[in-house]
């Protein structure tokens, strides 16, 4: 099955699961329930980046940091092995609250850092992914989780950048899943990407729950 996501006019990359194409510069929610469904999103996505030799950003949870790679890799065992230079492989203390804290500033700032270094070494494109399950403890900060998630589809518009920001429905509250519903324009769930009914478009969704965030607009 193909489907088409039409969000800016950017050309059509191809998702690398289920057969699915979207524009670059989309900002996806993947909700899972097992092992199995979250390796086929993340690792799916990310081999099929390799396969088109692009810029891979990857933070998974921390019982899976040190086997990502090889498990991205065996997807595409003809592709070349990348170089760190080519697959970003965070842990999420270091990409999230390396300063014992969250902000979604420098959230924003590290992106942009991630950008402006392609941009001076190729241009290529961007594929983000990253298991939200750090957020579940208590970090100062994490509160402003949202707001983050909704400035980075401002952020990611315009650009040849597609992120996938992963949730274990098992494990989030069903309250926390309809915030992050708020804040991504598409959903990954069930085996399909539907166009997000209750997505609040930034603008809106900062004045209404967080309007301090507003100004980095």
């Amino acid at each position: 099955m193909t489907m088409h996501l039409k969000t800016s006019s950017l050309s059509f990359m191809n998702l690398g699961f289920g057969g699915y194409t979207c524009n670059w510069g989309t900002h996806f929610c993947g909700l899972y329930e097992s092992d199995a469904e979250r390796d086929k999103i993340m690792y799916g996505f990310l081999a099929q980046g390799l396969r088109e030799q692009e810029l891979l950003v990857c933070c998974p949870e921390e019982q899976h940091h040190d086997h990502a790679l090889d498990s991205v890799h065996a997807l595409c065992p003809d592709a070349a092995r990348p170089d760190p230079d080519s697959f970003r492989l965070f842990r999420s203390r270091d990409l999230y609250h390396p300063q014992g804290f969250f902000s979604p500033y420098d959230m924003i700032t590290a992106h942009n850092d991630i950008w402006d270094e392609n941009l001076r070494t190729g241009t290529r494109n961007v594929r983000g992914t990253a298991e939200m399950g750090w957020a579940l403890e208590k970090i100062p900060g994490v509160d402003h989780l949202m707001a983050y998630e909704s400035l980075l589809n401002t952020f990611i518009w315009g650009k040849a950048w597609i992120s996938i920001c992963l949730y274990d429905v098992n494990r989030f509250p069903g309250a926390t899943i309809m915030k992050v519903l708020q804040v991504h324009p598409f959903v990954i769930t069930g085996g399909g990407i539907f166009e997000n009914p209750y997505f609040i478009p930034p603008e809106k969704w900062l004045a209404k729950y967080a309007p301090e965030f507003l100004k980095a607009l």
